[in-house]
């Protein structure tokens, strides 16, 4: 029997690596793509294992000719896109890019799929940033979208084009409204791991103390792990459906850094408020947080929680790992590498 190629774009990132993971185990070819700048950091696939059993590609979601011509190269029977400029912070500093890459690669992609690959299966990463300023207590399939930033703009473009096309060409493509979902293969500009990295730092004394920005907003926290199992169950099914994927559960930002500080040991107060809040460490009386406001976005999204009723009853999914077994495993994983 014929293995199945699948293409991941963003083959380097979180998810990327998660997932190349989890399709080789089901015996799928694997080509991983990444942008050029992209392809010296492959440290995931390299802790997994796995770098030598993808086959690795160039793309860039800007360039149509780079995508057709990886279409036609390996005539790939599934496409997970997670190729995107990621970092909510930086669309503000860099929105064209941003929507070029986020937004219209995705137009991109189901172009080419139109055009070389109408029998393949797509799925498009989309994200809960797209609920922005929430008009509803928990965001399910049907909630309307309200963005907030540069980015989740872009992702509104990516998940509605998605939709246009499926409709108007019947092409399988799919769009997952992934919640937060963590893992110690997170970037280290992302607030979780910039976290457990920095008070394990601390704790080594290679570092004095963090600075950090809007530490209220909540958000609904997954293990990426098992976040990947989602992308491809939806690819499997009879009919391309778009589904939210989440705990439903939020934390503050506030309450994941005392998760972690009490998990490393340390005894810990916070005093002050606003910019001028701390959280001291009682055995030194020393500061290990503090506000900086370089660190908030120009617009906020204080809360997000994920309803994902749908994905557990069709998918049969669900997230089974609590944000206090998360922040272990994220520390554990730090402390391993640290040197």
């Amino acid at each position: 029997m014929k293995k199945k190629i699948a293409l991941i774009t963003g083959i380097s990132g979180q998810d990327g690596a998660y997932l190349a993971k989890f399709l080789l185990d089901k015996d799928y070819v694997v080509v991983g793509a990444d942008r050029r700048s992209a392809r010296a950091n492959m440290w995931r696939l390299k802790r997994l294992g796995i770098e030598n059993k993808i086959i690795t590609d160039e793309i860039e979601l800007t360039e149509p000719f780079e995508i057709s011509r990886l279409f036609k190269k390996y005539k790939f029977d599934e496409i997970y896109n997670l190729a995107a400029q990621s970092f909510v912070k930086t669309s503000f500093s860099s929105p064209l890019y941003t929507c070029n890459v986020t937004g219209l690669g995705v137009l991109r992609i189901l172009d080419a799929m139109r055009e070389l690959l109408p029998n393949a299966k797509l799925y498009q990463a989309s994200s809960s940033e797209m609920y922005g300023e929430i008009l509803e207590k928990k965001q399910n399939e049907k909630t309307p979208f309200n963005p907030r930033s540069p980015y989740a703009v872009a992702k509104v473009f990516g998940h509605f084009i998605i939709k246009n096309y499926r409709e108007s060409y019947n092409l399988f493509a799919v769009s997952g409204i992934l919640f937060n979902h963590e893992s110690p293969f997170r970037g280290e500009e992302f607030v979780t791991r910039k976290i457990t990295k920095g008070l394990v730092g601390i704790l080594n004394n290679d570092l004095n103390c963090l600075e950090l920005g809007n530490i209220y907003a909540k958000r609904d926290w997954g293990y990426a792990k098992e976040y990947v199992e989602a992308m491809w169950k939806m690819l499997q099914q009879k009919k391309p459906e778009d589904f939210v994927i989440s705990t439903g559960s939020a934390y503050s930002i506030k309450e994941f850094i005392d998760l972690s500080s009490k998990y490393l040991g340390f005894k810990t107060r916070w005093i002050g408020k606003g910019l001028n809040q701390k959280l001291i460490n009682i055995s030194n009386n020393k500061p290990i947080i503090k506000i900086n406001p370089k660190f908030f976005r120009p617009t906020e999204v204080d809360l997000l929680i994920g309803d994902s009723s749908k994905a557990q009853k069709i998918l049969k999914w669900k997230a089974k790992t609590s944000l206090k077994q998360l922040v272990k495993i994220m520390i554990d994983d730090e402390i391993k590498y640290l040197n």
